[in-house]
């Protein structure tokens, strides 16, 4: 088993939002912390920074940044992970939530679809490293 890319390439247009926006999550939480791991010793430094930067309020930001820069399609599945009916945390506000997830679902699609060196363009544009 890799962990490259899904091994069997599912049809991305029928995956759930939710679903490419899981994946999209874990793809953001192993890039912020392959970045902060450059910087910081111990697992508590890193934990106390990573949490800022996958945080919904972070993301939508990021989201802010991104958008000018996404192609049609890019915009498309950032919309569906966006409108996507998923319960927020208590603690989130709901706007925020949402754009994160729609942040989510385009680096969760990006990275099923193989296409790396655009997802490398994208996150080099926020540079979620202080």
């Amino acid at each position: 088993m890799t962990i490259d890319r899904h091994e069997q390439s599912p049809n991305l247009e029928q995956l759930p939002p939710l679903v490419l926006a899981y994946i999209g999550d874990a793809v953001f939480e192993l890039y912020v912390r392959l970045r902060l791991s450059a910087r910081y010793q111990t697992v508590h430094q890193l934990h106390e920074h990573a949490v800022r930067y996958v945080a919904a309020a972070s993301q939508s930001e990021f989201l802010a940044v991104l958008q000018p820069h996404l192609t049609e399609k890019e915009a498309q599945i950032m919309r569906r992970g966006r409108n996507a009916k998923g319960k927020a945390p208590r603690h989130v506000d709901l706007a925020a939530y949402r754009r994160s997830t729609g942040f989510e679902a385009l680096l969760g699609y990006l990275y099923l679809s193989g296409e790396t060196q655009r997802l490398q363009e994208l996150l080099a544009l926020i540079e979620p490293v202080e």
